[in-house]
């Protein structure tokens, strides 16, 4: 799976914004702020509507952010994707043979340097970097572990958007409606 094609990875926090989501041109979208009993019939119905769904592991509800809710996430659920902030689970997702996204956040230097080395033990298909308006640290991340990078958090216009791609971003996750729009038929 790759997610280069996309320019936007659209993420939804609420039903009413992943209804939006089904009809509009982006394979790959992001579920956020769900409940574990939700998981399985938002799944199927982003699925049912070509849908690849990538779901946040940290933000379901009712389900423990660890190694046995990734494998339950993986072989239950069974998602295009896994984002998360924690080693196990994206250890855990790539095992199962699941889009594994390692999610860092860039507070300060010593944050960066145990972030490098917690993605360097994971090895994830992608780093999704927040926030994602430091295109001179998207640069870094990327060149520093030879891994794609997300950009995430804070983007807010077009102009962030395109610095982040300019920068190095193969995509840019964002639960903004009018960045969707902007680049709802941007396939690269």
């Amino acid at each position: 799976m790759t997610l280069e094609h996309q320019t936007i990875l659209p993420a939804a926090r609420r039903m009413k914004d992943l209804e939006k989501l089904l009809t509009r041109p982006f394979k790959y979208i992001v579920i956020l702020d769900t409940h574990i009993g939700q998981l399985q019939p938002l799944v199927q119905l982003a699925k049912s509507h070509g849908k690849q769904p990538l779901l946040h592991a940290d933000l379901i509800g009712g389900l423990r952010n660890d190694e046995d809710a990734a494998e339950y996430l993986c072989q239950v659920i069974k998602p295009a994707g896994i984002i998360s902030t924690r080693a196990g689970v994206i250890t855990k997702t790539k095992q199962n043979g699941i889009l594994a996204i390692q999610r860092l956040f860039m507070l300060d230097t010593n944050a960066l340097e145990k972030s490098y080395a917690l993605v360097q033990k994971t090895e994830p298909d992608y780093i999704e970097v927040l926030p994602g308006v430091i295109p001179h640290m998207i640069k870094e991340v990327k060149e520093r572990t030879g891994i794609p990078v997300i950009a995430g958090g804070l983007v807010r216009t077009v102009e962030e958007v395109e610095e982040a791609v300019r920068a190095g971003a193969v995509a840019v996750t964002s639960s903004r409606k009018e960045l969707w729009q902007h680049f709802e038929n941007d396939e690269r």
